[in-house]
């Protein structure tokens, strides 16, 4: 760097090494950062890259190297310091305790428990202020346990935006917001970097890799492997930095569609909180086709994705499968069904923190041959299973018995992908499937739904990418406020009239045969 460049120099990584056992997550890593810069941080899923923010946030202690914030050494394994440095973090995964207020989680920690009440109107005013500025509309005294899944995104981003943070970290934090909501924050972003705020951004969306990074930083398998200006590269040869080979898109082919293996008639569902359930909700999933769910974070998907996946059960109407309408919905009946889920929160309902890959695999599958003998579980069947799911979805882990809670969250993504795809249900109810994966493990998760579709199952395909839902759906519904639009074919709505749809206008006059 320039002598220049190095006054301006608010964080340096030098020679940071981290070993899990026999992994090394991060292998002698070293860069710097800039004020008022946006870095891009990129790599596969389990290329270091979380890990090596965690040692930035203090988190981990690295086996080697150091982190200098503004030319002070930041002592290892303390957040409360990289806090006071000006370090803040928005975490992958939720850091929220689903029992407290928006207001009491964003407050929690910069003052005494004792003393939040005194402050609750400034805290209040502040958080509105900050709400109001960055578009992330949330309300403060609502209880997070409440919240959708992109709401409570919003709130991780303000508690970070509340603490005067000089150095940003944002781990996938656009994962569960919309484009419009992407592309608010990413304004405010702008405005905020130009009056000196320095960012590390992670993202495997490569547009918005290109529409807001100066520069990248590419990771694979734990080794520093590129550095570069993004404005020299495009999004091709981002993507050949990050896997170190060609990411062809997966071929289509036209659908040929079966039986109606489930139906929605006129199905409604109770209103959870803020959350609306379904409204007189109609809809067909076809052996051999997948059908798409659009619509904007909150808006239903949760209460589609439980009735599809047993959990709740229709309030009126009727759900009715090939063999009729089933006399009790429940989980069990669902499985019995043939209907294995991609849950939407791989935390919360995907997996147990403390069982080993192994247990994971085998969660909804442990009663069924062959792991289940005479009543006794076979062990070695599910162990065989898992190493077969590692191997073919790159599963980056030590081995089976590998506590989950140790994986990043694009390798727990792939084994829960794993345990549903390769038993071939006859409903695959893929919830965010690629939330968090990398633009390989994304496309190799799209080349095992085409594939599920291509032997006869019906894949419903939830997700809040409309990239994603045009290119791979057959069918595509829009759901709006628990209502759900007719169904319309591939091609049939350009991306701006699904727009309309999911923004609730198209509902009023609908004419549409379903």
């Amino acid at each position: 760097m320039t002598k220049t460049d190095e006054a301006q120099v608010v964080l340096r990584l030098s020679s940071i090494t981290k070993r899990f056992g026999k992994l090394t997550a991060n292998d002698a890593i070293s860069f710097d950062l800039a004020k008022g810069e946006v870095i891009a941080l990129l790599g596969e899923n389990g290329a270091g890259k979380t890990t090596l923010m965690n040692i930035l946030f203090g988190h981990y202690t690295a086996d080697e190297g150091e982190v200098e914030v503004f030319g002070q050494r930041l002592p290892p394994s303390q957040p409360k310091a990289a806090l006071q440095a000006g370090v803040g973090m928005v975490h992958q995964h939720f850091t929220l305790a689903d029992n407290m207020t928006v207001l009491e989680n964003i407050v929690l920690g910069t003052e005494p428990l004792w003393r939040m009440g005194f402050g609750r109107s400034a805290a209040r005013r502040r958080i509105l202020a900050l709400v109001e500025d960055y578009g992330l509309r949330v309300d403060p005294d609502a209880t997070v346990g409440s919240l959708t899944v992109g709401e409570r995104q919003r709130v991780e981003i303000l508690k970070a935006l509340y603490r005067d943070a000089r150095i940003l970290i944002l781990d996938e934090p656009t994962a569960v917001l919309t484009p419009q909501e992407t592309e608010d924050l990413f304004a405010t972003m702008r405005k905020a970097v130009a009056h000196g705020l320095s960012v590390i951004f992670i993202s495997h969306k490569l547009h918005e890799v290109t529409a807001i990074s100066s520069r990248v930083v590419v990771l694979r398998h734990g080794k520093l492997v590129a550095e570069a200006r993004t404005a020299d590269l495009d999004r091709h040869q981002l993507a050949q930095m990050m896997v170190g080979a060609e990411v062809p898109p997966p071929a289509v082919r036209e659908a040929a569609p079966g039986e109606v293996l489930v139906a929605l008639e006129g199905v409604s569902t109770p209103d959870r909180g803020a959350a609306p359930g379904l409204k007189s909700a109609n809809m067909a999933l076809r052996g051999g086709q997948i059908i798409g769910m659009a619509g904007v974070s909150g808006n239903g998907q949760a209460a589609l994705a439980d009735l599809i996946g047993g959990l709740i059960a229709p309030a009126s109407g009727r759900l009715r499968l090939k063999d009729g309408v089933p006399s009790d919905w429940s989980p069990r009946a669902a499985l019995a069904a043939g209907i294995a889920r991609i849950p939407e929160d791989r935390h919360k309902t995907g997996t147990i923190a403390d069982f080993d890959l192994t247990e994971n695999a085998v969660l909804e599958l442990y009663a069924k041959p062959p792991f289940s003998r005479r009543g006794w579980m076979d062990w070695g069947a599910a162990r065989d299973f898992t190493q077969k799911v590692i191997e073919r979805y790159d599963v980056r882990c030590p081995g089976a018995e590998t506590r989950i809670r140790l994986l990043s969250g694009g390798n727990m993504q792939k084994l829960i992908l794993g345990r549903v795809l390769e038993t071939a249900p006859d409903v695959v109810l893929a919830n965010q499937p690629v939330r968090g994966l990398d633009i390989g493990a994304l496309t190799y998760v799209h080349e095992q739904l085409l594939a599920a579709r291509d032997r006869g199952a019906a894949v419903l395909l939830i997700s809040e990418d409309l990239d994603e839902i045009t290119a791979l759906s057959d069918v595509i519904h829009v759901i709006s406020e628990g209502r759900l639009s007719p169904a319309f074919g591939r091609g049939e709505l350009t991306t701006a009239e699904l727009g309309v749809w999911m923004a609730g206008h198209g509902f009023e006059g609908e004419t549409h045969a379903a």
